[in-house]
């Protein structure tokens, strides 16, 4: 049994909404990632159940990892398809935005978006959701915008309806946006939603493979570099930063998605409580930040770097040189010190056996 944390008037919204409707169209953010991409597929074989005309549309490419996921052949890449998007968006009845809380996050495709008749709803788990939607349904609680998929099929009353393909697409939100349920999933009820998908038929394990042992060759190779060569240690206060130039990607062959969770992977460190991931892009240098415990990356990349996030999972933009963007970051690293400092401590702390007291 899980908690009806979604409220009912928004609930009953979007009912009506849908009823209404005849075409959809489902958009998420720029640089598709498993929660945007599983929260789309398994809204829109939700509401194919319910007889409508729907159209997933990303801003751009998403990572071949996700090639397998049901129905991801549908699914319009605006970059490359632009007229048939624009198309889709302007004779559409009903707009749902996923995962994303402001209409830049999706790009090029944002002014379409906006000037489109159709109402819009909105359904994010970030925080500070914007003003263009007709309904937002905002919870920065939830550990994903496919967490809140399945809560509203259930409340919607067709938890029964729901197949196996919509449950898998589920599943796969939740499973990335978790870190593979090792960040923000300390919720019971997250495991309570991950045993009714597999009852569903989502093999678990199976989805687990496809997501985090299919990468390219490339990708290791690209990621031993990095780790050889570009990883800096700030011991002193516990972080840890990447930085990637494009001169340097393109020594190696990478695809869309290669670069995903490197981020992560310098808190596996003793010590190490900030990480920073900085790529250069054609027009821009995209920061990703995760951190452990009470470092709020969200508000380090709000404060400093156009961006936002979650308080350990966050991300931000730079219309500058990769130099300037360096100077930057190291620039206000040390205002975060004393935080950083704390959790480090926190965690030695952790780590020393508690007394075991019998009673």
């Amino acid at each position: 049994m899980i908690s009806k944390i979604i409220n009912e008037n928004l609930i009953q919204a979007t009912k009506k909404e849908i009823e209404s409707a005849r075409k959809i169209v489902i958009v998420s953010h720029m640089s598709p990632d498993g929660d945007s991409i599983g929260s789309s597929l398994a809204w829109a074989n939700f509401l194919k159940l319910q007889e409508k005309e729907v159209t997933v549309i990303v801003p751009n490419a998403y990572p071949d990892f996700f090639s397998w996921m049901p129905g991801i052949s549908e699914v319009l890449v605006y970059a490359e398809k632009k007229e048939l998007a624009e198309e889709a968006i302007r004779k559409s009845d009903l707009i749902f935005a996923l995962d994303f809380n402001v209409l830049k996050r999706i790009g090029d495709m944002a002014a379409s978006v906006a000037d489109a008749a159709a109402k819009k709803i909105l359904v994010d788990h970030h925080l500070d959701p914007g003003n263009f939607a007709d309904v937002v349904i905002s919870y920065p609680s939830m550990t994903s915008t496919s967490e809140m998929i399945f809560r509203l099929i259930c409340r919607m009353g067709y938890f029964t309806e729901m197949t196996v393909e919509c449950a898998e697409c589920i599943f796969v939100g939740l499973l990335t946006d978790t870190g593979s349920f090792s960040y923000n999933s300390n919720n019971p009820e997250l495991y309570t939603i991950v045993s009714q998908l597999i009852m569903k038929g989502v093999d678990k394990d199976e989805i687990s493979r496809k997501i985090n042992n299919n990468f390219s060759e490339g990708r290791f190779r690209l990621l031993g570099f990095l780790l050889n060569e570009k990883l800096k240690i700030y011991p002193e206060i516990g972080a840890a930063m990447m930085c990637l130039r494009k001169e340097e990607l393109g020594r190696f062959v990478y695809k869309t998605g290669d670069t995903e969770g490197f981020v992560n992977i310098p808190l596996s460190i003793k010590g190490v409580v900030f990480s920073v991931f900085i790529k250069e892009d054609v027009d821009r240098i995209r920061f990703s930040f995760r951190s452990q415990g009470d470092v709020e990356a969200n508000k380090f990349a709000a404060a400093f770097f156009n961006g936002g996030g979650h308080k350990n999972a966050a991300g931000g933009t730079m219309f500058t040189s990769i130099e300037e963007a360096l100077r930057n970051f190291e620039e206000k690293l040390p205002l975060i010190a004393d935080e950083l400092k704390r959790e480090v401590k926190r965690q030695e702390l952790s780590m020393k056996e508690k007394p075991v007291v019998f009673e």
